[in-house]
């Protein structure tokens, strides 16, 4: 077995030290003799011999002391010895170490080498197809300029026909305004409006009520009407009463003279999106955010029917001008159904792919008129269920239909702020309105036209009510009181005063 360096270190002083012994005892057996020869024969000189002799053990005694300090320092170069062999050691373990993780960097940065020439490649390829990419696109600018140059081109000249449109119905209003000035001066202007619109107003059931539409400027009351809100609202015909919906589930009916509250009708399980009323003021019909119709008993203010069959919340509801019988409703599932009042159910159901805002019946209860997300305007037979023409109205959603006394003229609204004036015999815009700020809040903001077919109301998100001069085509008063978007306008078939209600529930009565 070996022996360790300390083990062969002691061995070697201690074998120096027996070494130094044995030299120390030879020599001193080598010189006994000759000092006690010496001693004895010559006495005068002991004393120089034992001055040697002490000087002879000086010296021995310094030779152990350099023995001592040689062993100290063989120690202390052992110790430093053993010191060098462990950092020895660690050095080669953290070569080891380092020898390993040159030996992983040098794979990393093989792999890393390998994935750049990769990645190399993969940019190439992308710029080649940017390459082709940017050529198509060059391709297709030029493609889209020309088509764009082309589409100026046609409106252009969609413009200038427009224009001559316009210029020849001016020309027939110039006429007609000319024919009732002349008529007025000899007192026949009511029979003018009977031969030009094709209804006899006379005959009209409560036509003695009628009045000439003023321009409204005064707020005569302020109503807090609902809470939440009120979407819709109408006039009773013939009478001043108005009937109101709201968020809140209410339907409320309000005397206008007084601005007094008459009456509530409960039981709607949703907030009220639109109002109609029978021609005979005996019955109110809401559509409600709840999926149904409900109809109600004005006298008694008790629910008579609750009409189920939609499959979403009800936005829109009319009753026929002719008879009190039929109802149209149309939902946002994308359907628009006939019922039967005295009956209570549906008879007839018209499917479509876009969603109706917007309807009401014509003044001889045949058509029904229907406004739709996708900004037509569209006829339905009430009968069939076929669809009888279509028009674009509006860029964007269609918000609000409403016919003129005479049912000749319709007044559409729509998301894209323009209001449009339908002349319903031949379905051609015969007006547009528009006016700076005036901005349309909802998918159900509902306008109006004056009894006398003079004068256009709208609310605005800005809180105001505009009113248009239907002749001039421009505006003629800025109603200002809400402070917040104004949802429904409606004119009392008396010929005044209007209403208008906002999206925090006020109903404003304008004189």
């Amino acid at each position: 077995m070996a022996k360790s360096q300390e083990e062969v270190a002691i061995e070697a002083i201690n074998h120096a030290l027996k070494s130094l012994r044995k030299r120390h005892l030879l020599e001193e057996a080598a010189h006994a003799p000759a000092l006690l020869a010496l001693s004895r024969p010559i006495v005068s000189q002991g004393s120089e011999w034992k001055e040697k002799t002490e000087n002879l053990q000086l010296e021995l005694q310094q030779c152990y002391k350099a023995q001592s300090r040689l062993s100290e320092q063989l120690v202390v170069e052992v110790a430093e010895s053993r010191a060098s062999k462990a950092l020895i050691q660690e050095k080669e373990s953290a070569i080891v170490d380092m020898q390993k993780e040159l030996t992983e960097l040098r794979d990393e940065c093989s792999q890393l080498k390998t994935d750049l020439e990769q990645k190399l490649k993969e940019l190439e390829l992308v710029v080649s197809e940017n390459s082709e990419l940017k050529a198509q696109l060059e391709q297709m600018t030029t493609k889209a300029n020309t088509a764009e140059a082309e589409n100026k081109m046609l409106i252009d000249r969609w413009m200038l026909e427009k224009m001559k449109d316009a210029e020849r119905l001016n020309e027939a209003n110039a006429l007609y305004e000319d024919m009732v000035q002349r008529l007025k001066a000899s007192g026949l202007e009511q029979l003018a409006r009977e031969q030009v619109d094709g209804i006899v107003r006379r005959s009209e059931e409560g036509a003695e009520f009628f009045s000439e539409s003023n321009i409204p400027s005064t707020c005569k009351y302020r109503l807090n009407a609902h809470e939440g809100g009120c979407a819709s609202m109408l006039f009773e015909y013939n009478s001043s009463r108005l009937i109101t919906g709201g968020q809140d589930r209410t339907v409320k009916v309000w005397d206008t003279n007084t601005g007094s509250l008459c009456s509530n009708l409960h039981g709607c399980l949703g907030s009220v999106l639109d109002l109609t009323i029978t021609h005979d003021n005996r019955s109110v019909i809401a559509a409600s955010s709840s999926n149904n119709l409900y109809v109600w008993d004005v006298n008694s203010g008790r629910v008579r029917h609750t009409l189920t069959g939609h499959a979403d919340k009800v936005c829109a509801v009319d009753v026929s001008k002719v008879s009190s019988r039929h109802v149209v409703s149309a939902a946002y599932d994308r359907t628009i159904k006939v019922w039967d009042l005295v009956k209570g159910y549906c008879t007839n159901t018209i499917m479509f792919h876009s969603n109706c805002n917007a309807l009401c019946f014509s003044t001889d209860g045949q058509t029904i008129f229907s406004g739709h997300v996708d900004g037509n305007l569209r006829l339905w037979d009430i009968q069939t269920g076929r669809l009888l023409s279509e028009v674009a109205a509006h860029s964007l959603a269609v918000t609000s239909i409403s016919l003129s006394r005479n049912g000749n003229i319709a007044l559409t609204s729509g998301r894209d702020n323009l209001h449009n004036l339908f002349d319903v015999r031949s379905l051609e815009v015969c007006g547009t309105l528009r006016a700076t700020g005036n901005r349309v809040a909802s998918n159900w903001s509902r306008s109006c036209i004056s009894p006398d077919n003079n004068h256009v109301a709208a609310g605005s998100a800005d809180g105001s009510v505009y009113i248009w001069s239907i002749s001039k085509g421009e505006i003629v008063s800025t109603l200002k009181e809400h402070t917040s978007s104004v949802l429904c306008c409606r004119w009392s078939g008396m010929g005044k005063p209007l209403a208008s209600a906002d999206r925090n529930g006020i109903v404003c009565v304008w004189t």
